[in-house]
């Protein structure tokens, strides 16, 4: 199986992939309370991220998580295991395991850190508005998603051509006056046409951070989830 599909939703949205966990090691940060992290009169932007449990993120020394896709009779999945303070990653797959840090990187490991960079941004997508450098944000309000066709607030998020794996791609985020992400469609290079759309469902809470386990396209045929999710402090 050609691993290409895995990575059509590869982010341009790491551009300076150094800043994911820029504020762990800041003491004030880490005194503050959860209430006292989150911004008084906070943007579309954050609020999507606080809704997602951004405040406890400075928290959290390990994430390990599987990457699943479903395609009719087809499956992939890999495994990851990130400690955001060291920036340290494990991946294993059914071929391979590797060991990794992101900021010792030579030329042999940037496929499987390109997948990393993918299989995270779905799982933690709310939190990277937070994190990511050089990306434009735009609102509409009352708008009709793409699947549901229930009237939802969108925000779109487009990365500058500059860096990343993947520059210059867009998202269009579908979310409720919860802030929660309801759905999304991903824009390869901007284009004015969906390249896909996809749902954001069954939320769970890991210790504090509220992820979305599942998403479908409009057929269902399509599944991309996650499984083994464990965030530990």
């Amino acid at each position: 199986m050609k691993n290409l599909f895995f990575f059509i939703f590869l982010s341009a949205s790491l551009i300076s992939c150094k800043n994911d966990a820029k504020s762990n090691n800041v003491d004030e940060e880490a005194e503050m309370t959860s209430e006292e992290k989150m911004p008084k009169n906070p943007t579309t932007a954050e609020s999507i991220a606080y809704a997602n449990g951004f405040e406890n993120w400075d928290d959290v020394s390990k994430i390990s998580f599987t990457f699943n896709v479903d395609r009719g009779d087809q499956h992939f999945e890999r495994s990851w295991m990130w400690m955001p303070k060291k920036d340290k990653v494990k991946m294993v797959s059914e071929k391979d395991t590797v060991n990794y840090l992101r900021t010792k990187m030579d030329s042999t490991l940037q496929k499987t850190d390109a997948g990393f960079i993918n299989d995270k941004y779905w799982l933690l997508a709310p939190f990277n508005l937070m994190w990511d450098e050089g990306a434009t944000f735009s609102e509409k309000k009352n708008v009709i998603a793409p699947i549901s066709k229930d009237t939802l607030n969108q925000l779109t998020v487009v990365y500058s051509n500059d860096g990343g794996y993947t520059p210059g791609d867009a998202y269009d985020l579908y979310f409720g006056n919860d802030y929660k992400i309801k759905e999304w469609i991903y824009r390869k290079g901007n284009d004015s046409v969906a390249t896909m759309a996809t749902t954001w469902e069954n939320y769970k809470n890991h210790n504090g951070l509220e992820i979305a386990t599942m998403h479908k396209d409009s057929t269902g045929g399509f599944k991309l989830y996650f499984t083994d999710i464990s965030v530990k402090k």
